[in-house]
């Protein structure tokens, strides 16, 4: 399929995803091409060049733009920031002050991260950080002597009565019933 230049233009215009890997279009006066979706903004006309490959890009002497990332062959970085903070969570469930920090080096405002976390991972980061100390208190209810206010403060709980709670919607038992076996 040969795609026209008005076509080719109207995509770039448009930041038309349809048309990724099919071109590619290079800015003359910033020395960066760029895939049809990418949302930076839109140059003049008269410095766009159009390229069939990167490798023709590349060759033209253009860089890759670090907005779209055209070098790589997937780029999602939505995906890339919730991972990333998926295993901020992960590793530090019970330290409230180390996930703040780290969290808040994430390229993304909070309102922004929660809104792309409820509907990539289908919970809210709140409610997720909860399922993972749950987890890890249920863990530790079965496996170890430790008493059920120690472990609740050990998973990152800030009191029992939440833990209790958070631990009664998840398992439908209560911290102490779980520990004894009434599973």
């Amino acid at each position: 399929m040969k795609i026209t230049l008005r076509e080719k233009w109207k995509a770039v215009i448009r930041c038309d995803k349809v048309y990724d890997g099919l071109f590619y279009y290079g800015v003359t006066t910033t020395g960066i091409f760029c895939r049809p979706s990418c949302n930076s903004k839109t140059p003049l006309k008269e410095n766009v060049i159009f390229f069939e490959n990167i490798e023709s890009a590349l060759k033209y002497g253009l860089r890759p733009c670090k907005r779209c990332r055209p070098d790589l062959i997937e780029y999602n970085p939505i995906f890339n920031i919730i991972e990333k903070a998926k295993y901020i969570y992960f590793n530090n469930y019970n330290d409230s002050k180390e996930i703040e920090k780290e969290i808040a080096k994430l390229p993304i405002s909070t309102n922004h991260l929660i809104r792309i976390f409820k509907q990539e991972v289908g919970a809210t980061p709140k409610e997720y950080l909860s399922r993972i100390r749950i987890e890890k208190a249920a863990e530790l209810l079965k496996t170890t002597e430790l008493t059920v206010i120690n472990i609740a403060f050990m998973c990152g709980f800030h009191s029992l009565s939440a833990f209790y709670q958070c631990f009664k919607k998840e398992k439908r038992l209560s911290p102490v019933k779980y520990k004894k076996g009434k599973v």
